[in-house]
């Protein structure tokens, strides 16, 4: 059964975060949601939640793709945020590769200085240490500023912009290296955000950052991707125009194409040119017109298409009897299942290692959250995979599952059964 959703109102963007331009064009809208990760507590689960607009636009001047409405970052990264780095395997080994990368390349040591935005639990940062190089942290959530903390992880807790960047280089000093993975399109005031970064980096240091690609979205339907958390989705040319606004030359551009759906990395600095590499995915870009409206024009249609033959694909299966339940309490599954019309009347609970998950319910599908070993004990005969961007970590876990019988439902970029 679901719970009816209290719509409400949220503030409708009438100019492009990035460059200003009056415009942005809609080619997509999910109706109202929940806020994604705002899990219910069981003892208000009769209780509708606020709901909000869910809609993504494209701006023609600097090719920016960015909700068309915003809640306050506030009202999302509250107290009782319950994403945690250091519950994924994959995410963690991918950082503590990123790290010594890092620290090779540009000779990192006692000396140097490394800042990392939304830094979370301390996940990647530890890694510096162990390296003996200094850092900081600055993680506005309370939860995973306080897990830092007490890892030995220096963190400020509150939100980045450019008052921050100058701050920390009047306290601490210039950066050597920034790093700001999976934030930027967290960031209502991306101006604010890129200044302070530009404000903070030394004048022969480097800022990375690393978000899914806009094209990966498009060309794999990833569109549980969007939700009110990621006010913008981020394609090479738009970053570098946004890097270039505040006097950061993009440097380079990595492709990560099993994190996340498709993740790239950016590098920029205040000197230097775009490698080859760089180079490249700008032209691969610009030649599949994602500097122009006609390549999203269509997006709305296949998601709408996707959306009807997963909840077909579950109905069909419940009313052969089968019994199905979904891993993963994350955001994209909250996205996924609300905009489908999918509750607790086709899946009958989700598993998740996130202890800060586990025994709360998934907003608006009302689904609970139980810890992932109850798959072996109930056996459902499917299991929807909800965090697909960790299908391989997920499936390797749950080898015994598989084994035993069960079956998986990855959901993009078309419903597709395994086992």
């Amino acid at each position: 059964m679901r719970i009816p959703q209290q719509s409400t109102t949220s503030a409708s963007v009438s100019a492009c975060r990035a460059c200003g331009t009056p415009g942005v064009r809609e080619f997509l809208s999910l109706g109202a949601t929940p806020i994604a990760n705002a899990l219910v507590e069981p003892a208000r689960s009769a209780t509708p939640d606020p709901s909000y607009p869910l809609a993504v636009g494209f701006c023609p001047s600097c090719s920016l793709v960015q909700l068309t409405h915003e809640l306050p970052a506030e009202a999302m990264f509250d107290a009782n945020y319950p994403y945690y780095s250091s519950f994924i395997d994959a995410l963690v080994t991918h950082s503590a590769q990123h790290v010594d990368s890092v620290v090779e390349e540009r000779g990192l040591g006692a000396g140097s200085f490394v800042v990392e935005l939304a830094s979370n639990d301390g996940y990647l940062l530890r890694r510096f240490v162990e390296h003996g190089v200094p850092v900081l942290g600055v993680e506005p959530t309370p939860g995973p500023a306080a897990a830092a903390r007490e890892a030995g992880i220096p963190t400020l807790q509150e939100f980045f912009g450019a008052d921050t960047g100058a701050r920390i280089r009047k306290e601490h000093g210039a950066a050597d290296v920034i790093i700001a993975n999976n934030v930027m399109a967290h960031v209502p005031d991306l101006n604010g955000f890129v200044a302070g970064m530009a404000a903070l980096v030394a004048d022969d240091g480097i800022v990375q950052v690393e978000n899914p690609g806009v094209r990966y979205l498009l060309e794999h339907c990833e569109f549980d991707t969007v939700y009110h958390e990621h006010f913008c989705y981020f394609s090479t040319i738009a970053v570098q125009k946004l890097f270039a606004r505040h006097g950061l030359n993009l440097l380079d551009v990595e492709l990560y194409p099993d994190l996340h759906g498709g993740t790239l990395r950016w590098t920029a600095g205040r000197t230097g040119t775009p490698t080859e590499r760089a180079l490249r995915h700008l032209d691969e870009e610009y030649a599949l017109g994602l500097d122009d409206f006609a390549a999203y024009a269509d997006f709305g249609a296949r998601v709408a298409a996707n959306q009807t033959r997963l909840a077909s694909l579950l109905r069909e299966l419940r009313a052969q009897g089968k019994s199905i339940a979904a891993y993963g309490a994350a955001a994209k599954g909250a996205t996924l299942l609300n905009s489908t019309g999918i509750g607790a009347n086709v899946i009958d609970f989700v598993v998740d290692v996130n202890t800060h998950k586990q025994g709360k319910l998934l907003p608006g599908a009302r689904i609970p959250v139980l810890d992932p070993a109850e798959l072996m004990e109930r056996r459902p005969d499917y299991v929807l995979l909800l965090a697909w961007n960790f299908k391989k970590e997920i499936m390797r876990q749950q080898e015994a599952y598989r084994q035993a019988g069960g079956r998986f439902i990855v959901p993009v970029p078309s419903p597709q059964v395994v086992g």
